[in-house]
């Protein structure tokens, strides 16, 4: 199996990561709410961040198949915290779709995002709050 990333730690709370297939790179800072400056997005915000690209990729993927366009969805994304042990208690997406799709579409979508096998990684005691806002709705 290959590695899929290779990360350091740079000191004073930061790690530099590369994805190995493309060479990009992130960098990750602890928030400023745990010792952290908050000049990147820490740990906790890329899992939060995954789960909603994961779902909006598994609608993309459906929405190729199906012959309709997800272009210009919006998402937005909150991370609440817990403690004791800290920890992430809530993952809330609000997608925001360009088009008012039908019935069929919208459930087709809702199906998606259910699906998004990062969301099936996710301890089940994390809530994940999903919203979804179509045009005249």
């Amino acid at each position: 199996m290959a590695t899929t990333v290779e990360a350091i730690y740079k000191g004073d709370l930061r790690t530099d990561a590369t994805h190995l297939q493309s060479g990009t790179r992130i960098t990750m800072d602890a928030p400023t709410d745990n010792h952290g400056k908050g000049e990147s997005f820490s740990p906790t915000d890329l899992v939060a961040t995954a789960l909603a690209g994961c779902m909006v990729t598994i609608m993309g993927i459906s929405a190729a198949s199906y012959g309709f366009s997800l272009e210009g969805t919006q998402m937005e994304v909150t991370k609440i915290m817990a403690e004791n042990p800290r920890r992430i208690a809530e993952i809330r997406i609000e997608f925001t779709f360009p088009t008012n799709y039908d019935e069929k579409t919208k459930r087709l979508l809702r199906a998606c995002a259910d699906a998004c096998p990062v969301g099936h990684s996710l301890h089940p005691d994390l809530k994940q709050t999903i919203l979804f806002h179509f045009p005249g709705e």
